[in-house]
């Protein structure tokens, strides 16, 4: 064979191995969906189906439900929720827990409040945000340390420090006062402060026309790599449903008090780590030690250092979450680790999708069941319902989506998924 030959084999070859693929019809998206659910592959269709019952339930009872100013509430209510439960994603993602997220909260608001108070020893705003997120980082590194090199269960590592770290806040961090009010513009305007219409809007706008490029992207990628992408239909759909509630939570808050900046703080970390886990070797190794942290090592993955990050990654945004709490009650006080807050942004991240047994889970989960649970909080209290009453119902809407979690599971099992 001589070298010419030769070379048009290899063009050949190399022509047959890019391909390009090709874009599924909608029957066959139609197909492949049906076929997903079967398996147990549901996604966010129990948060979806969940938040339309919730609507329309509270709407009926109470037509303030819907108003501009009751979900622009919603969204500062659920905000301190969210983020803390954004960290708790990754966290679920290696199959391990932290019941510290809520003490750690509390530290992070404890701290800054008390850096910044006017009592002549202040310290700029800024420095008191790097020492709360350094305070953060390390005691994700404490965790992850316990459980990744000593092998000590997650459960009672975080539990223990959950106590350790209430006690710092009630005593050495808060110098012997139980509240310490903040008043400084720039941490109070974190969860006060209000966008105008204009600038609103042109977030909007472009938020929308990034999510659509990125897809599209993603779209001709896949085709390029000789795989099926998905039908147009599917693609447009994604878009529109995106440009629609984007625009259309804008058009509710602008008629209100305008877009909160809590709610551009939410996006940012919400879009920022779901660009982590999806779309980097880190997140691809959290999944892997996730799913099976055995066959990850064997793999090459310093599994002990993927837990440890995860770890770090809970405690920041858990200190970001406290954060918020001190800014949207103007105060930070020794009672944060007792209040809820740990059960809600537990619950958030379980109720939203992520899995309990590791392995599986998105960032949007996090934001998906804050949704679930501030939108049920926000009625009851609408409704004037008693504490009792929403604990009891919060704790059967978890109940529920740890049943679809373990039921979609041995689903996919049994399936091969």
């Amino acid at each position: 064979m001589t070298d010419a030959t030769s070379n048009r084999g290899l063009l050949s070859a190399g022509s047959e191995a890019v391909e390009p693929g090709r874009r599924m019809s909608l029957s066959e998206g139609i197909t492949r969906w049906r076929n997903g659910l079967s398996s147990g592959d549901i996604g966010s269709l129990p948060v979806v189906l969940g938040l339309i019952v919730i609507t329309i339930i509270f709407q009926a009872q109470n037509s303030n439900f819907l108003s501009a100013q009751n979900l622009t509430n919603l969204i500062l209510q659920m905000a301190s929720i969210a983020l803390i439960s954004t960290g708790i994603v990754f966290i679920l993602l290696i199959g391990e827990i932290d019941l510290s997220v809520a003490a750690i909260a509390g530290v992070g608001a404890m701290l800054i409040a008390r850096l910044l108070a006017q009592d002549g020893n202040e310290i700029p705003w800024v420095l008191a945000l790097v020492v709360a997120a350094i305070a953060a980082v390390v005691i994700g590194l404490v965790h992850g340390y316990f459980v990744a090199r000593l092998g000590v269960p997650s459960l009672i590592v975080t539990l223990a420090t959950f106590f350790i770290l209430r006690g710092l806040v009630q005593g050495p961090i808060a110098g012997g006062t139980g509240l310490i009010r903040v008043t400084e513009p720039a941490i109070v305007g974190v969860a006060n402060k209000f966008l105008s219409s204009g600038v609103s809007w042109a977030l909007g706008i472009v938020a929308v026309l990034a999510y659509a490029a990125v897809l599209v992207l993603d779209d001709r990628a896949t085709i390029a790599q000789g795989l099926t992408a998905q039908s147009t239909a599917a693609l447009a759909s994604r878009i529109g449903v995106a440009a629609l509630l984007t625009l259309g939570l804008i058009a509710v808050t602008t008629s209100d008090r305008g877009l909160p900046l809590l709610a551009v703080i939410l996006a940012f970390f919400v879009v920022g780590w779901t660009v982590v886990a999806e779309r980097t070797r880190f997140g691809r190794h959290v999944y892997a030690v996730g799913g099976n942290a055995e066959a990850a090592r064997r793999a090459g993955i310093n599994v002990d250092r993927i837990k440890i990050a995860c770890f770090v990654i809970g405690s920041f945004m858990a200190a970001v979450g406290g954060l918020v709490v001190a800014s949207r009650l103007r105060s930070a006080d020794n009672a944060i680790p007792v209040s809820n807050l740990l059960l809600n942004s537990i619950a958030a991240a379980v109720i939203g999708g992520a899995s309990l047994f590791g392995g599986r889970g998105r960032v949007i989960n996090a934001l998906q069941g804050a949704l679930v649970i501030g939108a049920v909080e926000s009625g009851m209290g609408l409704l004037g319902w008693p504490s009792d009453r929403k604990f009891m119902v919060t704790g059967c809407i978890l109940l529920l989506a740890v049943t679809i979690d373990t039921v979609t599971r041995r689903a996919r099992q049994t399936s091969g998924r």
